[in-house]
């Protein structure tokens, strides 16, 4: 049986909520269609994000992008406690203004260290900015909802400075083995060519079978799960634009046409067609 899974779809904008679990069964991986920000506030705890394991210490800061295979790993000791934002994509990129992408933090993120960590007064405004907004998210009252949305756009403007004037500790501690992290790097650079098992085992010198099993166990995928699943993501950004369906079909690296239409609708219930129509 296959240990990760999708968990969902984001009906709002955004969501922020804070949780705290004495107890938390066992999180498989899996991604999302929305971005997520987790501010760490206790715990005993490891976050798995594409193949990288990071220690997370309090006042910790994870991003993880859309489409990120990730999990969080419990051990025992004090409660898992912590901030969670989720944010839709297509949000960041409506309120981007020329340079100023909201978006920013998710890819300095990848290009760096998913998980960075916020010095004592910084995570203190940030928290403070959270559960402010937190609140208001659940309130009621005149325009609670476009207040919330001010605050939200406040709070992800901060954010992002922070990051762009390095007041975020980079490069924070993390485990993994290079030979999976080179074949994950190769796979998202190379979407739209061949990524046959065997390919990709002749890149590291390692046999197809021994690169099936090693990449199961890092990242919990399949290696043709995984190369699907983000060949599929990156398809779906791309509809957004004016390329045709059939040239979107063929850059993402499907060979046919039907083949790209029946895995596009197992995975987003809709064919690329309706997906487009919904995005216009």
């Amino acid at each position: 049986m296959d240990t990760y899974e999708k968990k969902g779809y984001l009906l709002r904008d955004f969501r922020v909520f804070r949780l705290k679990d004495a107890r938390l069964a066992p999180i498989p991986f899996h991604y999302h269609d929305f971005h997520k920000i987790i501010l760490f506030l206790s715990g005993n705890a490891e976050y798995i994000i594409e193949g990288r394991s990071y220690p997370l210490a309090a006042r910790d800061i994870i991003f993880v992008s859309a489409g990120e295979i990730h999990r969080p790993v419990l051990h025992a000791g004090a409660p898992y406690e912590r901030i969670v934002i989720y944010v839709a994509p297509a949000f960041l990129a409506r309120c981007t203004r020329g340079q100023d992408n909201l978006a920013t933090c998710f890819r300095r993120a990848r290009e760096t260290s998913r998980v960075m960590h916020a010095g004592t007064g910084l995570s203190h405004d940030l928290l403070f900015h959270m559960e402010k907004l937190e609140h208001t998210a659940h309130a009621k009252g005149f325009a609670n909802g476009l207040y919330t949305e001010i605050l939200f756009i406040e709070f992800m403007i901060l954010l992002n400075r922070a990051l762009l004037a390095h007041e975020l500790g980079e490069l924070h501690a993390s485990s993994y083995d290079e030979k999976i992290q080179y074949i994950l790097s190769y796979i998202n650079e190379h979407l739209d060519a061949d990524l046959s098992i065997d390919t990709l085992a002749g890149k590291i010198y390692l046999s197809k079978y021994y690169l099936m099993r090693k990449f199961k166990r890092e990242t919990g995928y399949s290696i043709h799960q995984y190369i699907t699943s983000k060949r599929l993501l990156a398809a779906r950004h791309l509809l957004a634009g004016k390329e045709s369906v059939t040239d979107i079909c063929y850059s993402c690296g499907f060979r046919d046409y039907s083949t790209f239409s029946r895995a596009f609708r197992s995975m987003f219930h809709m064919t690329p067609k309706e997906w487009r129509e919904k995005m216009l």
